[in-house]
């Protein structure tokens, strides 16, 4: 299922998430890249954070699997033009490879009110306090 790539932006910091899931089930990136500040941060693995083209692309290996996300807002702090989002999300389908694809987690994201009023992505971190991956030692060193 995909929705026209022309999202509105989110009004409300506690709309922003739904916006969000609304853009990434379009599989545009670009219709995606519009809810990010131009210098935004986004964790595409945790401990990994990149800005830029890097998170377009980063974003658009998400969006390439072609797999709808479902997001379930947990709570919104907002103070000034400062939000701080906790929201569950869920990736889980046939991807355009073929294989099955789940991907779940618990967003920890900062979006920022700008001039014009809308709501868009300082930080996209979708997969919150997970750790890093584990460095596995190289053969023979210790």
């Amino acid at each position: 299922m995909t929705h026209s790539p022309s999202v509105p932006l989110a009004r409300r910091a506690t709309d922003h998430p739904l916006v969000f899931a609304k853009a990434f089930n379009t599989f545009d990136p670009a219709a995606l890249d519009r809810l990010y500040e131009p210098d935004a941060g986004f964790v595409p693995t945790p401990g990994r954070l990149v800005t830029g083209s890097d998170r377009f692309r980063a974003n658009d290996g998400f969006l390439s699997l072609r797999v709808p996300i479902e997001v379930t807002p947990r709570h919104t702090y907002v103070v000034g033009d400062l939000a701080l989002l906790i929201v569950d999300f869920v990736i889980d389908g046939v991807a355009a490879h073929g294989g099955q694809v789940h991907i779940e987690g618990t967003a920890t994201d900062v979006a920022r009110r700008g001039p014009d009023g809308f709501w868009r992505y300082a930080i996209d971190n979708p997969f919150g306090v997970a750790s890093p991956p584990e460095r596995t030692p190289a053969p023979g060193s210790r």
